[in-house]
């Protein structure tokens, strides 16, 4: 692997992190947002990355590589996708949104799980941003032997 592949793949990890950053806030933002009547609530949505190989002979994708082999890896954000479990529904009899029943939707949006999700994000951003600071002080460290 060259040291110059090192900021690539740091490069696309803290791209995917910001992502995640960006809908962890998104679907704290909309926690407590109250669907009216009849229409849906908001939906948690979760970004899905997945590793991008490509090969050195034009950039193709290898359908396995050998192990230990880890050169033009970069992480891809393939979509965000909505999750699928159940709306919060309170009973809230005097809220001008609640149904017939005196039930309110709430998003399924759990906050605690979010922020875990923010500071798991933050930190995966950290440690990118540690390995480039770290490829880039050895890169230095090489041009410099020669002097």
């Amino acid at each position: 692997m060259s040291l110059l592949n090192i900021f690539d793949i740091a490069g696309s990890g803290m791209s995917a992190q910001s992502v995640r950053l960006n809908t962890t806030a998104s679907n704290l933002a909309n926690a407590e947002s109250v669907a009216p009547p009849g229409e849906e609530a908001y939906r948690a949505r979760y970004p899905v990355f997945a590793a991008e190989l490509e090969s050195a002979a034009g950039g193709h994708l290898p359908l396995s590589t050998e192990a230990g082999d880890s050169e033009g890896q970069n992480v891809q954000v393939l979509g965000i996708v909505e999750s699928d479990k159940p709306f919060n529904v309170r009973y809230e009899p005097d809220h001008p949104y609640a149904d017939d029943n005196g039930y309110v939707t709430y998003p399924n949006v759990n906050a605690v799980e979010e922020m875990a999700n923010m500071i798991s994000a933050s930190r995966s951003f950290q440690v990118n941003v540690e390995m480039m600071t770290t490829a880039r002080t050895l890169s230095e460290r090489i041009l410099n032997m020669g002097r």
